[in-house]
């Protein structure tokens, strides 16, 4: 006969003063049939439990200090425990701290157990290629444009593919090589007529980036974003592998990372989102699984200075020493557009887009008609697109309804399309863009040493 106990996972518990000793001693037993308990942390308060060493009763070694999280850590790497066993309460642990918490946990591999919560954290998949992530802490932050950022940045000097996730397409993943691509716009409209990924990640990137590119999808993404509910990513990451390439980005959806145990990671945060996605809820536990924040929408009205600041003082206040960037984003055409009339169809808040006209006015030298913030909102955009004036040339991302929608409109009229990137600028350029480049090198460098001692 098997002992049940025998399968009980490793635990640590957690408790306050605000618990008599001896009603601890007894949910501990309570427990005990569940759970092989190595040791614990006292949280605080002294109101029931005095701080003479009566702790010492629970029968497990219970470590306490000034910081809670420090102690938090220092419990699972002397304990090496499998989850965290929640008996404290308000007042001396509430929601912010329970967040708090919750996110040092996952960070380290533990589940974080109470009576009617359990946070566990993702179940990541092993990759033998070299690989780096680009995740956000919502949609519409800017992850599509860093990841393509890095990749044309990478690409000069590695083999470098990408794969993506969305909330559409087909069960299979789909394959595209930018670097032999040639599409035209007619067969665009095709893919999307289809129900593929014409609109979306996957052809933007192959289209706009030049490298390889497998299209994935998912589902769900849970509070914590470290993994989809359900997706197909692990049978692109398996392509890619099969491809030989020397660096795979994979490219987050929202705020969900792909369920990829990746080398290295680029946090992508929107400035005009509240601060608690940074400092709050899990925004600490996507800072202490990245190696770089991005800032995005530095400027007014997204966000002023101070915002920015703040933005950036909560990142600090949980890795003091992450690089952060604060960057803008800008058009960036696949060619020049001199002296034309030109509409901007974009996913940009309507609030930004006289800066992107004047940019491209300035820097591109033509003139903008018009131009609509609905990219994706097919009815409205279809509206904005009819009552436009005369323009000669469609300025249109190659995402949302960019295809089945605008570029099949402007392709009806005889108008010519010019498909647009955004580009992340920023006051410090050169250190960005070494920072990428310091990733995918650590990455690749990760790996190397993996196969040396394998």
């Amino acid at each position: 006969m098997t002992n049940p106990k025998a399968s009980r996972p490793r635990a640590i518990v957690l408790v306050d003063g605000e618990h008599y000793l001896p009603v601890i001693q007894s949910a501990l037993e309570t427990l005990r049939d569940s759970y092989a308990f190595v040791g614990g942390v006292f949280l605080g308060g002294t109101e029931k439990v005095s701080a003479d060493g009566t702790l010492g009763d629970l029968g497990v070694p219970v470590l306490q200090g000034s910081s809670v999280l420090t102690t938090l850590e220092q419990a699972v790497r002397r304990f090496d425990p499998e989850v965290a066993v929640d008996l404290s309460d308000e007042p001396i642990v509430g929601y912010r701290e329970r967040f708090q918490m919750a996110s040092m946990l996952l960070s380290l591999g533990i589940t974080y157990a109470g009576k009617d919560f359990t946070f566990s954290p993702p179940s990541l998949l092993a990759i033998r290629s070299p690989a780096i992530s680009v995740v956000g802490t919502g949609k519409r932050t800017g992850k599509t444009a860093i990841a393509g950022h890095a990749a044309r940045l990478l690409k000069d000097r590695w083999n470098v593919g990408m794969v993506t996730m969305g909330r559409g397409g087909p069960p299979t993943p789909e394959v595209l090589d930018g670097r032999s691509l040639n599409l035209s716009l007619e067969a665009l409209i095709g893919y999307a007529d289809q129900g593929l990924h014409a609109a979306s990640g996957c052809f933007g990137h192959a289209y706009m980036t030049g490298v390889l590119v497998i299209g994935c999808r998912r589902c769900g993404g849970g509070m914590s974003g470290g993994e989809p509910f359900v997706s197909n990513v692990a049978e692109g990451a398996e392509i890619a592998e099969q491809a030989g390439l020397d660096l795979v980005i994979f490219d987050g959806s929202g705020a969900t990372a792909p369920p990829i145990a990746v080398d290295r990671q680029m946090l992508i945060v929107g400035a005009h989102q509240p601060v608690d996605y940074v400092g709050g809820y899990f925004g600490p536990y996507r800072i202490r699984r990245s190696h770089c924040v991005i800032l995005t929408g530095c400027e007014p009205p997204l966000a002023d200075t101070a915002k920015v600041d703040a933005m950036e003082e909560a990142v600090r206040a949980v890795n003091p020493s992450i690089p952060v960037f604060r960057t803008v984003f800008r058009p960036r055409l696949e060619r020049d557009v001199d002296g034309s009339r030109v509409f901007l169809a974009a996913t940009a808040p309507p609030a930004i887009l006289p800066r992107l006209v004047e940019h491209l006015e300035e820097h591109h030298r033509c003139r903008v008609v018009g131009s609509s913030p609905h990219l994706s909102n097919r009815p409205k955009l279809q509206q904005d697109l009819s009552s436009a004036p005369p323009f000669d040339v469609l300025l249109v991302e190659l995402k949302a309804a960019g295809v089945d929608v605008a570029a099949r409109s402007a392709l009806s009229q005889g108008r010519e399309v010019v498909f647009v990137d955004n580009e992340p600028v920023t006051d410090r350029q050169q250190e960005l863009d070494a920072t990428v480049e310091r990733l995918a090198f650590e990455a690749i460098a990760s790996k190397g040493e993996a196969d040396t001692h394998g």
